[in-house]
């Protein structure tokens, strides 16, 4: 993608729609599947990463669990129970927005 600027007020609903998927995950895990998911067209960085994860946080939306891993501590992300209502309406918000792009972008073509 040519404008990574484009998918970065969707940040949070990706990360949020990975963690759904996969129950816990650390945050170059999260990196790593974005970036297989769109074949290298997203790639988020850590700086982009790291304040989304904490805002998510610090809003009651993940829980953080803390593994030690060989010689390292590795913070595993995990949604919450509010994570998991907010996670149903940004995708809910995620899905009308995408149509309503579509309809200035390509009015001929409706995705219903």
């Amino acid at each position: 993608m040519g404008n990574q600027k484009l998918f970065k007020g969707s940040l949070q609903t990706i990360i949020l729609k990975l963690l759904a998927s996969n129950d816990k995950m650390y945050g170059y895990e999260i990196t790593q599947k974005v970036k297989e998911l769109t074949k290298g067209e997203l790639q988020i960085t850590e700086g982009a990463l790291y304040p989304a994860l904490h805002k998510l946080e610090a809003d009651g939306l993940l829980d953080v669990e803390v593994a030690k891993v060989g010689n390292r501590m590795r913070k595993y992300y995990k949604l919450t129970e509010s994570g998991t209502k907010e996670t149903v309406n940004k995708l809910e918000e995620m899905q009308e927005f995408l149509k309503t792009m579509q309809q200035l972008v390509n009015p001929k073509f409706s995705l219903e």
